[in-house]
């Protein structure tokens, strides 16, 4: 099933199947109270995800009965569609992807000499991923508040010149659990998404090699992007074989693949809960493509770019770049 939360015409938050080609979508809410069937799962995304599998079989039941009748759809253009999980229990965005690794650091040197007027480096001939990055999973915690949905503006960080995007996708975990198995571990994972790690690439510059993370270069309202909906896990038989795609104005930047991850889900979900509980409604991102950013490319985003990340059969993630706030503000 494709899942997705969105506001309907007369402003309620929903939840909801989108289907007929990606048209329409079905309110599983209204539908359970028109069978007069129990509705608490239907109330939010995360409520659907507590329920289980128990969960997911009544919404599909619903469907399979009462798909038909078009007085509970409604068409895709007439509502807005929001992140999956509005405000997810966290992020965690992870470095997995090979071609990653390898390009970024020279990208981020050549934009360091850049902004400081010096002559930008020839990339290395032969470029190492970092060691660390091959002990386990890395990761990042980013702002679970700061979370838009797909046909959404964010406004570009005061002060930032060199805007940037990541194209990613990522995965809500389904089923909470402590100590999982990287064999186990598929059957938490309850569906996967589109995902944009926006990037302020020159306050970058000031935090790389800060022990604590990122900060303000990923921290600003609207900087993580997460949609268009969820497609759940038993829809995607291989998350490993998908095309990536992104395009700036209609421009193809990148055309990569998901088989270029060195760390799984299943490996991101084992290390995260090593001592720790996993809950429903928490989100992993898989980290960025190889040749996934602007920056790699040496371009970046201007105000009024749409930007459109697509992950086969996961849908696409649209979204604008509004101007900075006056400074006034």
């Amino acid at each position: 099933m494709k899942l997705a939360t969105y506001q309907s015409s007369g402003g309620q938050i929903r939840i909801g199947i989108v289907h007929a080609a990606e048209t329409r979508v079905f309110d599983l809410a209204a539908a359970a109270e028109r069978a007069g069937t129990e509705g608490a799962a239907f109330r939010s995304m995360l409520a659907l995800m507590e329920a289980g599998d128990r969960g997911l079989d009544a919404a599909r039941g619903l469907f399979d009965t009462r798909g038909g009748d078009t007085s509970l759809s409604a068409a895709l253009s007439e509502v807005r569609l929001l992140s999956p999980v509005p405000v997810p229990g966290s992020i965690r965005d992870f470095v997995a992807f090979e071609g990653h690794m390898l390009g970024a650091p020279a990208a981020l040197m050549a934009l360091k000499a850049e902004l400081a007027g010096e002559p930008v480096p020839e990339p290395p001939a032969n470029p190492q991923i970092a060691p660390f990055f091959l002990h386990h999973p890395n990761f990042y915690k980013g702002n679970r508040y700061s979370v838009i949905g797909t046909d959404t503006g964010f406004r570009r960080p005061r002060g930032c010149t060199h805007l940037d995007y990541e194209l990613e996708f990522g995965i809500y975990i389904g089923k909470g659990g402590e100590d999982i198995s990287k064999a186990r571990a598929r059957d938490h994972i309850f569906g996967y998404t589109v995902f944009n790690d926006f990037s302020a690439r020159d306050f970058q510059m000031s935090e790389v090699g800060n022990i604590t993370g990122p900060a303000k270069s990923k921290d600003f309202s609207g900087g993580y992007a997460i949609g268009p909906w969820i497609v759940t896990a038993d829809e995607v038989p291989d998350a490993y074989a998908l095309r990536m795609l992104s395009r700036v104005n209609g421009e193809l930047w990148c055309d990569g693949a998901t088989d270029g991850m060195i760390y799984s889900f299943e490996d991101m979900i084992a290390y995260a809960s090593q001592d720790e509980r996993l809950h429903p409604g928490e989100f992993f991102g898989s980290g960025t493509v190889g040749l996934g950013t602007g920056m790699e490319l040496g371009r970046y985003l201007q105000d009024g770019d749409v930007i459109e990340l697509e992950v086969e059969g996961l849908g696409v993630l649209r979204n604008h770049v509004l101007p900075a706030k006056e400074e006034s503000q």
